[in-house]
């Protein structure tokens, strides 16, 4: 399937399509989506067979603005309307209870839906132009790494998808903060770029870090965004003995590193990627794909500080190592 051009005649032809039953992709400011109807259970269903994803998995959807949360959640909270006045369009998803009409097919059976306002202006006019919510996890094999090219998402889905927009790099990244206010106290289930620090600035509330084991929100496994290849996580002095060992075996390694003084050898491949997490967080899972196909044996991860600017990134590359 080859990613087609963004343009009206192309957006109003993908809103057709997922009046269709039919899966599009297309470009949000985190990665790219694989978007159906989230009104239509047969529709849905067809994100979960392309990507190989369990049915228990709950999965994002994707509306206009936040006058469309009372379609989807009931009751809406007083705190949702506050950050959704603070962050939204923008890359926060927000657990709510859900209205009785949605489908559990989109909430992985569970009485709460996650719902999102993307800052992506193709995702925008798509969402305006089709005029219901899109369900939409990541555009990619269930587990793997996740596209923020519209190419990534052809070489993954190919023919899964009838429509792939191709709205250039995703600007952001990685996937949205996930923030449960399903309960009475809000809880992070997972990281992104709007952090614990900017939420309690708003919500004047004391906010929890996830620590549980069920599924109750994408990304939540304990094993995702993964390369094919084995790939480990380790501080700079350890990735360079590691390094040094593996060569010395004969094997091929990928380095992804960021301040880790590494000399150039024929068996490393070394992409260095920038030392502010702002800026690493875009270039992360390109960069992970490009090693990826490679063929090489085992790829190295410079590991970044433990500070809440990394949280975000901290998380993927936890779930993407051994």
């Amino acid at each position: 399937m080859k990613p087609t051009p963004v343009t009206e005649a192309s957006i109003h032809h993908a809103a057709d399509l997922l009046r269709q039953g039919q899966l599009v992709a297309f470009p949000t400011e985190t990665v790219y989506g694989l978007g159906a109807d989230a009104s239509n259970p047969e529709a849905v269903a067809k994100i979960f067979a392309a990507k190989g994803r369990p049915a228990d998995h709950p999965l994002i959807v994707h509306i206009a603005g936040a006058e469309r949360m009372a379609d989807w959640a009931d009751p809406v909270p007083d705190a949702a309307w506050r950050l959704a006045e603070h962050f939204w369009p923008g890359p926060l998803t927000m657990i709510l209870k859900k209205r009785q009409s949605v489908p559990l097919a989109v909430t992985g059976g569970q009485d709460t839906v996650g719902l999102r306002v993307p800052a992506n202006p193709v995702a925008l006019r798509l969402l305006q132009a089709f005029g219901g919510g899109v369900a939409a996890p990541s555009a990619n094999r269930f587990g793997r790494i996740s596209p923020t090219l519209a190419q990534h998402v052809a070489e993954e889905l190919d023919d899964s998808v009838a429509c792939i927009l191709d709205g250039g790099p995703c600007a952001v990244g990685v996937e949205s903060t996930i923030i449960d206010l399903s309960d009475d106290i809000p809880t992070i289930l997972r990281p992104g770029r709007i952090t614990r620090s900017q939420l309690k600035a708003v919500l004047h509330a004391d906010i929890r870090l996830s620590s549980q084991t069920k599924i109750r929100a994408p990304g939540m496994m304990a094993v995702h965004y993964a390369p094919n290849t084995m790939a480990f996580l380790c501080p700079a002095d350890t990735l360079i003995a590691m390094a040094d060992d593996l060569c010395a075996k004969g094997q091929h390694i990928g380095i992804l590193a960021f301040s880790a003084e590494i000399a150039e050898i024929p068996c490393l491949h070394i992409l260095r990627l920038p030392a502010d997490a702002e800026l690493y967080e875009p270039a992360l899972y390109s960069s992970l794909r490009a090693l990826d196909n490679l063929a090489l044996d085992t790829i190295l991860i410079e590991q970044p500080p433990e500070t809440e600017a990394w949280a975000a990134v901290n998380d993927r590359l936890n779930k993407a190592t051994v």
